[in-house]
């Protein structure tokens, strides 16, 4: 099965199954990972924020043009920001590091 490597808030690395299909925010919330998702991944927030690694971000598909304005919202954002809602697991993205960004 693919893995994701979060690396969380207070920089504890944490490396979980990452069933295909599901999105980052679905994997975040079945390992106790604190990812907030409050429009529970409908796109109508920023609270998924996440910060993709850069040796990862070619690897996904560009933002939508509805991510991007919910990204405008975000604290924190970097250049590699995303939303973890929109971020699907695939075979492709087995060990995919992704960084949550520091809470303001």
């Amino acid at each position: 099965m693919p893995r994701v490597i979060f690396i969380e808030h207070d920089g504890v690395r944490r490396e979980v199954d990452a069933p295909v299909g599901l999105s980052i925010l679905e994997i975040a919330h079945q390992n106790d990972i604190e990812l907030e998702g409050a429009c529970e991944g409908s796109l109508a927030c920023a609270t998924c924020h996440v910060i993709v690694d850069d040796e990862w971000w070619s690897k996904l598909g560009p933002a939508s043009e509805e991510e991007e304005d919910m990204l405008d919202l975000a604290f924190g954002l970097e250049k590699t920001s995303r939303l973890g809602c929109q971020i699907i697991m695939s075979e492709e993205l087995d060990g995919i590091v992704i960084h949550l960004p520091k809470q303001s």
